[in-house]
């Protein structure tokens, strides 16, 4: 039985319909790529102009020949009632209503109409195809967060039972529950693993240190998919050594669905079906491929709201070798509201920095995982979970680290803790800026 269609149909998301539609757009792709994409775009701006009031005054006398001159919409463009922004015709109650998680420090509440989260997830059911699994039928094994509210944790247990996976805590990543994660992958017939990087690595180093690859006591495993933070190269070579299966990069936003994602040989390809991705400078111009820049996102099939050339707050390159029919995700930075600010005028991705502390600190295997946070324009604070404090000389080696690869006369301070601090999903945000 579908349970997970059936899931989602007695929702009113018309998935049938959209697995249909979805074909029918591959099938637009292969003929004229090009004419498709422009007349989609036509298309969802067009209808926006004569439905959505909120729309037409946010974009006032836009040029419809010229796509470049439509203003770039924000998330603070969209922190008013969502009744102002719904188009004609749809109301709180006929259409899927969610939030941000406010990782970007300005989170608001969205809207899609039905039929539009429908081809999201038909999207996603046709990904996750090219490499076996099944979401009505693969047992998932997920990490991720948990709402603690009595009637919120039951609601979403009972999806994950609809949805045939099991949920892991992200929140306890002890030694003891860690154990008890490898009991349960032991005992149960797992197709594949989804969820928060940070924590599916926080289990990875404790199969390394017990010298365990998960495959070996979990033979049905068949891939992780890791969402929802950073995946650096190191991890991934960590989580392919210690699960033992492949690991699949996954990139969405909840008011958009699935970006990119990684495809069998390691290409991050972007998703052309339902959305269309720029990448912007800060004067909202399009950059040519190969050069860093805003990731800025139409959404073309959702009628309810609109998210044309959305700002979505974060920082990433496509390939030179991209082409229009298919881009490729060559870098993630980070957020744009993620940067650091140094004395000297200069400027660096949070997650640069991150990397930078990374390739120092986790070396001996002492320390588990760590964050960084900037206080002050030339101070940042370093808390860390390890068995054991770090050495004189550990902290020696991070500093002339930052030193040589930021600037020098940082101040750098440090603190072990039991744990690292979780937003309420239960991710993990490596870099915090505190600077106004």
């Amino acid at each position: 039985m579908k349970l997970f269609n059936l899931s989602l149909k007695l929702k009113g998301f018309p998935i049938k319909e959209a697995k249909a539609f979805l074909k029918t757009i591959q099938s637009k792709q292969k003929l004229d790529f090009e004419s498709y994409i422009e007349t989609s775009k036509r298309d969802i701006l067009a209808h926006h102009l004569k439905h959505n009031p909120f729309y037409k005054q946010f974009v006032k006398n836009v040029d419809l020949s010229d796509w470049n001159s439509i203003p770039v919409m924000t998330k603070r463009d969209l922190q008013q009632p969502l009744e102002q922004r719904l188009s004609e015709g749809f109301t709180a109650k006929t259409v899927f209503i969610n939030k941000t998680s406010g990782s970007s420090g300005t989170p608001f509440i969205f809207a899609k109409d039905k039929f539009c989260h429908a081809l999201i997830w038909a999207n996603f059911m046709d990904r996750y195809s090219c490499f076996n699994l099944d979401l009505n039928h693969s047992k998932q094994a997920r990490f991720y967060g948990i709402p603690l509210g009595k009637k919120d944790y039951y609601k979403e247990r009972f999806k994950d039972a609809l949805s045939n996976r099991f949920r892991f805590s992200v929140f306890d990543l002890s030694d003891s529950q860690l154990e008890k994660n490898i009991e349960k992958f032991s005992k149960t017939k797992f197709d594949y693993i989804n969820g928060y990087t940070s924590s599916i690595v926080q289990f990875a180093k404790y199969l390394e240190q017990h010298n365990i690859v998960l495959k070996t006591i979990c033979p049905s495993l068949k891939a992780c998919i890791t969402t929802s933070e950073m995946l650096f190269r190191e991890d991934k070579n960590l989580l392919e050594a210690q699960l033992g299966i492949p690991v699949i990069n996954e990139y969405g936003a909840a008011e958009l669905g699935l970006i990119a994602f990684q495809n069998k040989t390691d290409q991050w390809v972007v998703n052309t079906e339902d959305l269309f991705v720029e990448i912007l400078d800060k004067n909202n111009n399009v950059l040519p491929y190969g050069e860093e820049g805003c990731i800025v996102i139409t959404s073309l099939y959702n009628k309810a709201h609109p998210l044309i050339r959305y700002d979505l707050g974060d920082i990433g390159t496509l390939s030179k070798k991209s082409t229009l029919q298919k881009p490729i995700l060559e870098k993630l930075v980070g957020r744009t509201s993620d940067l650091v600010m140094l004395p000297s005028g200069k400027k660096a991705a949070g997650l640069t920095f991150y990397y930078v502390t990374k390739t120092i600190i986790e070396n001996d295997g002492n320390v588990k995982e760590f964050i960084i946070e900037q206080l002050k324009l030339d101070t940042f604070k370093i808390s860390y979970v390890s068995n054991k404090l770090l050495t004189e000389e550990n902290l020696e080696h991070i500093k002339k680290a930052i030193s040589k690869y930021l600037e020098p006369h940082l101040i750098v301070v440090f603190e072990r803790k039991e744990k690292l601090e979780r937003s309420k999903s239960g991710k993990l945000k490596q870099f915090k800026s505190y600077l106004p």
